[in-house]
């Protein structure tokens, strides 16, 4: 990697916010936001093309190999690639995201999109958020950071999100389920969730969108990436 190439890895548990401020910091940086997210997506839209079905694991194992995904931007806008087609406005519906949940814990599409998104780092300077960015996908990140927010925080941001749509939701049973997607990130069996030892931790428990922008590109202006 280039000294001018430079990756921010953005890690941290569910609902903590951290696609939001990953996107407002790569543009703040003026680099690439890779949306890992998508690119699970893009390889389920690869294997659905190739007529594998979700619980057909032997064949998603061997198949994943042949698909390239990629993330650009062109004209500020996220543009995922696969195998040289742009699949933006095809890897949203249903049944991808279906397939991805499906595909995604496989260990051989995982170990693919890792070398995929290494290889993006390696080439031009990025922002990554997951739950293993740091730890386990770019543990040479110039600058690692674990988002958190208590858990109930966590609830009424999702519970506002939900509501501000029309939707009616219990917040007591919205935590509950945060609570219990935290334990099982965080004891998985593959990269599962946990801060990286030279991570600067995050709380925005008590902070504002722009508190936390702030923070993190202070964070990078003091590790050199500004």
């Amino acid at each position: 990697m280039s000294e001018k190439v430079f990756a921010v890895a953005i890690d941290g548990p569910a609902g903590a916010g951290k696609s939001t401020i990953a996107k407002e910091l790569s543009k703040k940086l003026g680099v690439i936001y890779v949306d890992t997210g998508a690119m699970y997506r893009a390889m389920a839209l690869f294997l659905i093309r190739q007529g594998i079905k979700s619980s057909e694991t032997e064949e998603i194992s061997q198949k994943c190999e042949e698909a390239d995904i990629s993330i650009s931007f062109e004209n500020g806008q996220q543009v995922v690639t696969l195998n040289g087609e742009n699949v933006n406005g095809l890897i949203r519906t249903e049944e991808v995201g279906n397939m991805a949940s499906a595909s995604s814990p496989n260990p051989d599409v995982r170990k693919k999109l890792v070398a995929l998104q290494r290889k993006l780092a390696s080439e031009k300077s990025v922002v990554m958020d997951g739950r293993d960015i740091g730890t386990v996908v770019l543990p040479n990140a110039k600058v690692k950071i674990y988002l958190t927010a208590s858990s109930a925080v966590r609830a009424k941001r999702r519970y506002d999100e939900l509501t501000a749509k029309g939707e009616s939701c219990d917040i007591e049973k919205i935590e509950a389920d945060i609570i219990e997607r935290d334990h099982r990130d965080m004891t998985r069996e593959i990269s599962p969730l946990r801060q990286a030892d030279d991570a600067v931790l995050v709380d925005t428990s008590d902070m504002s969108i722009a508190e936390v922008q702030e923070r993190l590109l202070n964070i990078c202006r003091e590790k050199g990436c500004i």
